[in-house]
């Protein structure tokens, strides 16, 4: 290998690093992690360490590519029984609202700093999709009502869509075709996108589920290879590829894949590993000595999407559906901004729109201070709006690898605290026929369980199911661990409402 490589692979293997234990660090701190990244990317760009980074159209394509991963993972672990209810309003908030914030935005900087139409649009429209990495990240460490999570989620996958298309399109010297004709080119690329996302994910979900790859290890290889595949698609059949990604993922996500955990986990660690690349790859490309001129722009542009845009577009947005103002008023401060729109802003950039270079700025001033004003007080907001909800016990995760040529499964799961699992005793389960618990692994020790075997907290279970009694199985198990050896009693018959 060459010494410039090896010098490569040295500072990106120490980066990573400091990247991944920097995680903690901005937890114990409650600073947002992606803002850590920024820091680092400037921190070994031209004012650091002196690497000087300044490809635009690189850094355009490998955001791209990041974006699609981070949209696979958040498709994925998308629980289609919390997404369905608040469909309506995440589509809502992704077009309609959408357009409202770009005009808003558009406005307030025409009449406030004087920009021409074009460089004021396209201020709204890179500022007016919410960031999934940010959403992701943050939100899953607040205790918030599944609603509320779900619509903030789904928004942020489905919005990117749009709004790199009408990005793409202010990024030209001029309209080529009527104005409507553009409205039906966006409208084709937004529902072909969709059918092409989800002919790739129902393809893979029957692909996946009846062919039993070698290795436990090809499952996850598999299913983000689809979801990419899907976005491929979509770009080569001129359809919108991010929301083919996303609903790939959605599909793929809950299906009940062999290895699902497995799939999860994978993806999981691929969306961090874009997230440290995405955003140290945009502090790179800053250059700190230009920032100080693009804070009043910055921070004009955010009070005007933060007090004036966001709260309109999800007041417009919401009309058709019961939202209340307490919950309304929350959608509006998690609006979070993260890479995307540093992402977005490198389009005009490379199309050399003039001006471009001032808006790339704004907006990496403006993501900074923020995501920083934001991040940090969505707890302290959710309980002062009375939006956040009681901590429950861990959902049971269930694992399934197959077994083909004997036409069953093996179920793995582990009993967290409090899941009423523990204190059953092995023929309280009362699973259909065709299931029985083999295995459980306590304390490090496997034990054969007898019909009196009590389960404790901590317990591994081991199962085999055939094919025709695993669905039933897994609900069985879910049933006890929410409500004990009286489940049905209750009503809870165990459907998958966390995956």
């Amino acid at each position: 290998m060459t010494p410039g490589l090896d010098i490569a692979l040295l500072v990106g293997a120490a980066v990573l690093l400091v990247a991944v234990g920097a995680v903690r660090l901005s937890t114990r701190l409650g600073v947002p992690s992606l803002l850590v990244y920024l820091a680092l990317g400037v921190a070994i760009g031209e004012s650091g360490l002196g690497i000087n980074f300044d490809d635009v159209e690189l850094t355009r394509t490998l955001g791209f590519c990041a974006l699609v991963v981070i949209i696979a993972e958040g498709g994925l672990t998308a629980r289609w029984s919390t997404l369905r209810p608040v469909l309506g309003l995440a589509s809502a908030l992704s077009t309609v609202g959408v357009l409202v914030s770009i005009v808003v935005v558009g406005l307030a900087l025409h009449l406030l700093l004087g920009l021409d139409w074009q460089l004021a649009l396209l201020y709204g429209a890179v500022l007016s999709s919410t960031d999934a990495a940010a959403v992701f990240a943050t939100l899953r460490r607040l205790r918030l009502p599944p609603r509320l999570v779900a619509t903030l989620e789904a928004e942020s996958g489905m919005n990117d869509a749009p709004v790199v298309l009408l990005v793409v399109l202010l990024s030209r010297e001029s309209m080529s075709h009527p104005w409507w004709y553009e409205v039906g080119l966006v409208t084709y690329e937004l529902g072909a996108g969709a059918l092409i996302g989800a002919a790739a994910g129902v393809g893979g979900r029957w692909a996946l589920g009846r062919g039993a790859l070698p290795s436990a290890g090809l499952y996850p290889i598999a299913a983000v290879g689809l979801t990419v595949l899907a976005y491929a698609a979509g770009s080569v059949l001129h359809a919108s590829g991010f929301l083919a990604v996303y609903v790939a993922g959605v599909v793929l996500g809950n299906a009940r894949l062999p290895h699902r955990q497995a799939i999860l986990g994978f993806a999981d660690g691929l969306a961090w590993l874009a997230q440290i690349g995405l955003f140290v790859l945009l502090g790179l490309l800053v250059s700190p000595s230009r920032l100080s001129s693009a804070v009043l722009p910055a921070v004009v542009t955010g009070l005007a999407l933060l007090l004036l845009a966001r709260p309109l577009s999800v007041a417009v947005s919401a009309l058709p559906f019961r939202v209340g103002l307490r919950e309304q008023a929350f959608l509006s401060w998690a609006g979070l901004r993260g890479a995307v729109p540093i992402v977005l802003a490198t389009i005009p950039l490379s199309e050399r729109v003039p001006g471009a270079e001032r808006l790339f700025d704004a907006v990496f001033v403006l993501v900074v201070i923020f995501t920083l004003l934001q991040a940090g007080t969505l707890g302290p907001a959710a309980r002062r709006l009375g939006v956040t909800a009681p901590s429950e016990a861990t959902e049971i995760m269930v694992e399934t690898a197959p077994l083909e040529r004997m036409r069953a499964g093996l179920l793995q799961l582990e009993v967290p605290p409090g899941s009423r699992l523990a204190g059953v005793h092995v023929d309280e389960l009362r699973l259909p026929p065709g299931a029985a618990v083999t295995l459980v692994l306590r304390d490090g020790v496997g034990v054969v369980p007898g019909p009196d075997f009590r389960f404790k907290t901590g317990d591994s279970l081991l199962i085999v199911a055939t094919d025709g009694a695993r669905d039933e199985t897994e609900r069985r198990l879910r049933a006890v661990s929410r409500r004990g050896r009286l489940a049905r009693w209750f009503g809870e018959y165990g459907e998958d409402r966390d995956g």
